[in-house]
């Protein structure tokens, strides 16, 4: 295809697709769909290799936010029925991260879910910060704590935090039909924070809300612009107990040309499989590291990924590595540009932060835990459903099941061990 080849020859030279080329992946036939597969991985190979990096998630505080996001099963007046619980303590939140770091994770994304830190939170989540670092060496911190206020992005990344999740989740036209305790201004303000403090920015989306083609490609476009260094991409799950548990839109093979066009559009930052990619891609999960080149290990904030081992295994069946921790996530020129901006993990390895550069997807940022998510940060940010998918009824939807959706039980906050 004259398209797929002009999209690799762009994405190896960093060049920007054309919004018509973008939303041409997303209209490509299941015939086309393999092609489109091998394209994306032709630039996800030229600037990361067969690497995959592992981010862990550590929920310090669930469920109980003031936010009304409809995706969010910690949403205000959430049916939902996951964990509800207060701040770990740093020694709690520190254990957790072993486990995750144990299982091969290079970075540990810590969120809570909340409109956003008061000044005593910053405080909290910074004495966290240096008790898992101290505890785990060479370990990148990523925070995904909701809106921020002036300067608490300075002093996170004082405490010792690597990079700042925080997602746009959706198009800014649709914003507005998710929720309205905060707007799409209001994130893409957090991010410019992290940002300006040094801090590697992680910001993603969500996808399978009923948005149109059109607001996908606008919500990367916007990603871009930020020159997120991490972009999760999180798949929908929709919690019983939220106003959008009916929205079953996707496929593994819609799902699986979201993440070419975001890899086209975004050839070398760090691209995240995040919430609900178990669900939604399921056997094609193999097939989409080809594309992206970062998950998460095990759990997520309020549901249940699969097995870390599993995670383990499937990377090395379907031919890649692990990425270790003395290696740097970034291609050289965005390690580079993030160093020199006061980044400490983007360029060196040594930092203990080597990959960060692609700021995980702030890890958690995508954090969308599967549906759920962290409040504002959280993912699942779903767009306004449009009036076919939202006239289409759950059990007629292709692939839809949601006899996979499980609710977290285990791990930090719990008395059972965690999925790692």
């Amino acid at each position: 295809m004259d398209l797929l080849n002009t999209l690799v020859e762009k994405g190896l030279r960093r060049e920007l697709p054309t919004r018509e080329e973008a939303l041409a992946v997303l209209a490509t036939s299941d015939d086309e769909l393999l092609d489109v597969v091998a394209a994306a991985g032709k630039v996800r190979r030229q600037w990361f290799g067969r690497r995959v990096k592992l981010n862990y998630l550590v929920n310090l505080k669930s469920g109980l936010c003031p936010e009304d996001c409809s995706y969010c099963s910690q949403r205000l007046g959430s049916k939902a029925e996951i964990l509800k619980y207060t701040w770990l303590k740093p020694d709690e939140a520190s254990q957790a991260a072993a486990a995750g770091v144990a299982g091969g994770a290079k970075r540990v994304c810590l969120v809570a879910s909340g409109r956003g830190p008061t000044d005593r939170d910053v405080e909290r989540v910074g004495r966290t910060i240096e008790a898992i670092k101290e505890q785990n060496e060479g370990v990148e911190v990523c925070a995904c704590l909701g809106l921020l206020s002036d300067g608490q992005a300075e002093r996170l990344k004082e405490a010792g935090a690597d990079a700042y999740n925080h997602n746009l989740n959706t198009s800014e036209a649709t914003y507005a039909g998710i929720t309205k305790t905060h707007t799409y201004a209001d994130r893409v303000d957090t991010v410019q924070k992290a940002h300006a403090a040094g801090l590697s920015a992680c910001s993603g989306l969500i996808a399978g809300m009923g948005e149109t083609d059109e607001d996908l490609v606008d919500v990367v476009y916007a990603l871009r612009e930020l020159d997120s260094d991490s972009v999760p991409v999180n798949f929908l799950i929709p919690f019983e107990g939220t106003p959008l548990a009916k929205e079953w839109n996707l496929t593994p093979q819609r799902c699986l040309r979201i993440l070419a066009m975001v890899r086209f559009v975004c050839p070398d930052v760090e691209v995240r499989i995040a919430g609900g990619r178990e669900v939604h891609l399921r056997s094609m999960q193999p097939l989409a590291l080809n594309i992206a080149n970062s998950i998460f290990l095990g759990d997520y904030l309020t549901s249940e990924g699969q097995a870390g081992q599993a995670d383990l295994d499937m990377i090395a069946d379907a031919g890649f590595e692990v990425e270790g921790a003395g290696t740097t996530t970034l291609p050289k020129h965005r390690a580079d540009a993030l160093a020199a901006a006061g980044g400490g993990c983007g360029s060196q390895a040594s930092a203990g932060c080597g990959s960060h550069d692609a700021a995980e997807g702030a890890g958690c940022g995508s954090h969308a835990e599967a549906g759920g998510g962290c409040g504002p940060c959280g993912g699942h940010a779903q767009a306004a459903p449009s009036a076919e998918s939202a006239a289409e009824p759950a059990s007629e939807v292709p692939g839809a099941r949601p006899d996979l959706v499980a609710v977290r039980r285990r791990g930090a906050g719990t008395e059972l061990a965690p999925n790692a």
